[in-house]
């Protein structure tokens, strides 16, 4: 497995935990950190899986603006709480993360969904970070 399909799952891991416990994602992100320095078993938090949780956490309010605006039908909060993070994590690589090319961002979450989510959420996923490539010019404000 690549060093950035890696790093993308443990952030979306991370993501996934703060929304299950209701803690802030840099808590658990330090949490991670943490075990990881004093747990032999737990791997080192690498440095793209800090950039994308540091970064999904510098735009959380505008991520979960535009999931709510453009998720025909769905309300975050009665979303699938896995599809909700790969939202939220292919969100935030599609629009504020030039250096990987689109494709990649949503391959890599349609892959997450198929992963931990249900049978149908790669195509939720897959659609609405589509439907979020095609507005990215007009998305990138804080």
């Amino acid at each position: 497995m690549a060093a950035r399909n890696k790093a993308r799952k443990r952030a979306f891991q991370i993501l996934f935990e703060a929304d299950q416990r209701g803690a802030d994602v840099q808590t658990v992100l330090a949490d991670w950190m943490r075990h990881a320095r004093t747990d032999t078993r737990q791997p080192p938090v690498n440095e793209y899986t800090l950039e994308l949780v540091e970064g999904y956490a510098d735009h959380v309010e505008r991520i979960d603006e535009l999931i709510s605006t453009y998720a025909v039908g769905w309300t975050l909060d009665r979303m699938p709480v896995v599809d909700r993070n790969i939202l939220r994590l292919g969100a935030y690589e599609l629009i504020w993360v030039d250096a990987t090319p689109d494709a990649v961002v949503i391959d890599e979450a349609v892959q997450l969904a198929k992963e931990f989510s249900t049978d149908d959420s790669p195509s939720f996923v897959n659609g609405m970070l589509g439907r979020l490539k095609d507005m990215k010019p007009s998305l990138r404000r804080s």
